[in-house]
């Protein structure tokens, strides 16, 4: 599965980058309720695709959490993460880095690198506001 291509299509066909506006038009509910211990989650439910986000957090976070639930929604709709996680110890690293890449992939545009190829991973991080992890994830897609 190529994660960047499938971002691609998704800006054409949705003429945004912006998840908020993507999942509008995808008719996904989203619940935004004060959340423990995680920021967000995806869950398909009586054929209802429903992202839960964290109300508590800046809009910024919110808007990576919304972009990493709808790579979890696109990717892994029939892993059920939450169960895997909790009741079969099974590692879910791989799908989170994967919707890690995917957020990544569809907040940041290869045009917004290109302006500034000069840039250091830190320098991105400070410019894009997020860890250097997820610039590295991006920077990995990256022409």
């Amino acid at each position: 599965m190529n994660i960047s291509s499938k971002v691609k299509s998704l800006v054409r066909k949705y003429g945004t980058r912006n998840p908020f506006e993507i999942i509008k038009s995808m008719n996904v509910i989203v619940v935004f309720y004060p959340l423990e211990g995680v920021k967000g989650f995806y869950q398909y439910f009586q054929r209802n695709n429903i992202i839960y986000i964290d109300e508590r957090l800046p809009d910024h976070e919110k808007l990576f959490v919304c972009a990493h639930e709808l790579g979890h929604m696109l990717m892994h709709k029939k892993a059920n993460a939450i169960f895997m996680d909790s009741r079969t110890k099974l590692n879910t690293d791989k799908y989170e880095t994967e919707a890690d890449q995917f957020a990544m992939n569809l907040l940041i545009s290869d045009e917004m690198i290109e302006e500034r190829l000069d840039f250091t991973t830190s320098q991105f991080s400070r410019l894009f506001g997020y860890e250097r992890k997820l610039i590295e994830l991006r920077l990995k897609d990256f022409k």
